[in-house]
């Protein structure tokens, strides 16, 4: 970490420790571990990391944001809600992060104010904005969320400098949105979308891809993964395997998107996918024998 970067970090820092506490918005991604770890510093137990759980949230991130936040030695707390329970966030118009983020602040606030703690924090930094299509802002504006990351003019690769400075595994961690990122915009979303989705992905983390979606076109499975491991997805048997297990799962059509893993791409106007701020478990799903399981297997 360069000195302009450790003066912007100490800025952030120093803000936070100007207030009486701080929840700070936990997806356990790169952007809201800095925040917990620079609040953490600042504030010591007067910080809090809060993570929403939903039916959008993989249950993988969830386990991560738990961990991280022990390695960071904060408060963990967990909110739990249904973004299903609101008709236009079900509906997934262009303005969907919106409603999601507007839904999962409020409870934010609900739980610091059971702790006495007027503020809450999110991991906003300052590339954030210029990003595509981001409704979500307009959900952190409104409530009068404090952005510490935003505020000292902290970039998404300084974001990772300071991450690696703290010692967090999560520097180098891809971006990871909710799921309901990847149903196309107007496509209503449902538990039973993001039931497959959330399954689907798993898999695909099995078999150790490392950047990826499964895009649900109304039960055509589109899967994307970094262009790095494009060769490994174009292999026969990974074909086979994911067709088979990707039909078993619900789908209807398996496809593999030859352009590779872009963030956005069932969103208007390139929508970046909301990357850190991102269902409970479903183990027990039904998955087909795999001919192909000593490579890619289901566990």
């Amino acid at each position: 970490m360069n000195d302009d970067v450790a003066a912007k970090a100490a800025t952030a820092r120093e803000r936070l420790a100007e207030r009486d506490g701080a929840l700070v918005a936990f997806s356990g991604g790169v952007d809201s571990s800095v925040v917990a770890a620079l609040a953490r510093d600042a504030l010591g137990d007067d910080a809090v990391a809060c993570t929403a759980k939903s039916e959008t949230l993989p249950a993988e991130e969830l386990a991560d944001a738990r961990r991280i936040a022990d390695d960071i030695g904060i408060e963990h707390a967990i909110v739990e809600f249904s973004e299903l329970d609101d008709p236009d966030f079900v509906a997934n118009g262009d303005d969907r992060c919106y409603h999601c983020r507007t839904m999962r602040l409020s409870r934010m606030y609900d739980a610091a104010r059971e702790r006495g703690i007027g503020t809450v924090c999110d991991g906003t930094n300052a590339s954030d904005p210029g990003e595509g299509h981001r409704p979500g802002l307009q959900a952190v504006e409104e409530l009068d969320v404090v952005s510490p990351l935003l505020q000292a003019g902290i970039t998404k690769e300084e974001v990772r400098q300071i991450a690696d400075h703290y010692g967090l595994d999560v520097a180098d961690k891809p971006s990871m949105a909710c799921l309901s990122s990847r149903i196309p915009t107007g496509l209503e979303v449902t538990e039973e979308r993001l039931t497959r989705i959330e399954r689907a992905e798993r898999l695909l983390r099995t078999w150790g891809f490392s950047q990826f979606r499964v895009r649900d076109h109304d039960g055509l499975a589109r899967i994307e993964v970094g262009a790095d491991e494009l060769e490994t997805a174009l292999n026969p048997d990974f074909v086979a395997a994911a067709r088979n297990h990707m039909l078993d799962l619900g789908f209807d059509h398996v496809t593999l998107d030859l352009q590779g893993y872009e963030t956005g791409s069932v969103s208007p106007a390139g929508e970046a996918d909301a990357g850190d701020e991102t269902t409970v478990n479903r183990d027990g799903e039904p998955v087909v024998e795999d001919v192909f399981a000593r490579d890619y297997p289901t566990s």
